[in-house]
């Protein structure tokens, strides 16, 4: 029996962070996994945005095959926008128990296409028991009831489930996990349930996902969120001292440790919609008589063209020509996809041979562009223009919120794309976060399921 599996996800971790934080001496458990492991930097999907990511990483595909666009978007079908939490503002805007539903149910038991098939849903039809502590994406076979009054609704996920404090498939003693920047509730949340679960030994695989970096790199910047780090280390302290040890810990379990995206500094803020200000855009009450849709957050944004709005994607495009904050534009044009950036065009397609391209392939200079592009383009929940912010630039999301002075991430850059991994026991680090899943499976001999 190969041994079990422990996937660690620090959210929003740069692998600049994790290369420097582990030559100082508070950051104990990721220094020894590096040590003990190997180490490489990743890229993640497109956009690099978390439910995007996280949705990438337990599935082992893109966007164009597991569904979720972005952070928000806007439902063709419902003919509603999809807010997953840009901001509070945001999902005030979007309607808060809408956009509570979408986040927590909906993402994964609507959202989330059939087409992808989750890593707990692979393993436990082969066996195998799983777990989830707080992952955004836990789509699996076994059904939960909420632990908190009123909520009738189940989750369906890994056998061993924790979603905060609204899902647990066992009492753990665990505190309160209060979603904030400032206590780090939510990684002291995960900490202890982890501790619990290893004491135990009781999963094959488990997911242990730690956001609250995330927060405090958003609000200080990559650069400057040293002490979140330092708490997400003490939550992985627990995890090994609960096996009686870093070197015990080892010997019960391989060990995959990666963020679900990078950050880099926000120096201003744009209203992508302003573009369109001539167009009737899409709010909630003119829905019949709205001619687009502008989604936007982070560093990214989608325009959705809605029936009756007589421009094509090309001349939607064109109005971003001179915009500075506007880096690459993205549309579908006659079985093509096409990269506008200042006016100039790269099209490009995939080929038997690769990709077929007709244009200056430099226009897209970012790691695994035309294929990470495609995947956002092809993914039938996406705009008809995709738009990736310039350097330092932010686009506001439906409450007007943004990070200026802190970071931020979504685009195509390498910033927001890169991340680090670290693999102990599986072999070579994987280079794209859409490896994860197969090297899980294959770890465990579990085939993939087609997709």
């Amino acid at each position: 029996m190969p041994k079990k599996v422990v996937l660690i996800v620090i959210d929003g971790l740069t692998p600049a962070m994790l290369e420097s934080a582990v030559e100082r001496e508070d950051v104990p458990a990721l220094r020894f996994l590096v040590e003990h492991g190997e180490y490489g930097r990743a890229i993640t999907t497109f956009p690099s945005l978390t439910p995007v990511c996280l949705s990438s990483l337990v599935t082992g595909a893109h966007p164009d095959v597991h569904g979720i666009p972005h952070l928000v978007w806007f439902h063709r079908g419902e003919q509603r926008l999809v807010e997953y939490g840009s901001s509070f503002s945001a999902i005030r805007a979007a309607g808060t128990t809408r956009a509570i539903r979408d986040a927590i149910f909906n993402m994964n038991q609507e959202h989330l296409s059939r087409n992808a098939v989750t890593l707990y849903e692979s393993l436990e039809g082969a066996g195998l028991v799983t777990a989830a502590v707080n992952m955004v994406c836990y789509r699996g076979p076994a059904r939960h009831a909420a632990t908190v009054p009123g909520v009738a609704r189940p989750a369906f996920g890994p056998s061993r489930f924790f979603y905060y404090n609204l899902f647990e498939s066992d009492v753990t003693g665990a505190p309160l996990a209060i979603r904030t920047r400032a206590r780090g509730s939510v990684d002291e949340y995960a900490r202890v349930v982890g501790r619990w679960l290893v004491t135990r030994d009781g999963f094959d695989f488990l997911v242990f996902y730690l956001p609250d970096y995330d927060f405090a790199s958003h609000s200080a910047g990559p650069g400057a969120a040293h002490a979140a780090l330092a708490h997400a280390d003490r939550a992985i302290v627990s995890l090994l001292e609960a096996a009686g040890g870093p070197d015990e810990f080892l010997e019960r379990y391989a060990v995959l440790l990666c963020s679900d995206h990078g950050q880099t500094l926000v120096e201003q803020s744009a209203r992508l919609q302003d573009a369109f200000a001539d167009f009737r855009l899409f709010h909630p009450g003119n829905g019949r008589r709205a001619e687009l849709a502008v989604t936007a957050s982070n560093r990214a944004g989608m325009v959705y063209r809605l029936p009756g709005c007589s421009a094509e994607p090309r001349d939607l495009a064109e109005r971003l020509d001179g915009e500075p904050r506007a880096a690459v534009v993205l549309f579908r044009e006659n079985g093509d996809a096409v990269a506008r950036v200042e006016g100039e065009e790269l099209r490009f397609a995939p080929h038997a041979d690769g990709w077929r391209t007709s244009g200056d392939i430099g226009l897209l200079p970012q790691p695994d562009a035309l294929e990470r592009s495609w995947a956002a383009l092809a993914n039938p929940n996406a705009g008809d223009l995709i738009v990736s912010a310039a350097p330092g630039v932010e686009f506001a999301d439906l409450g007007g919120r943004h990070h200026v002075g802190g970071g931020s991430h979504g685009s195509l850059d390498l910033g927001d794309s890169e991340v680090p991994m670290i693999s102990v026991g599986l072999g070579a680090p994987p280079a794209r976060i859409v490896d994860v899943a197969p090297r899980v499976l294959g770890h465990f001999g579990v085939p993939r399921s087609a997709s």
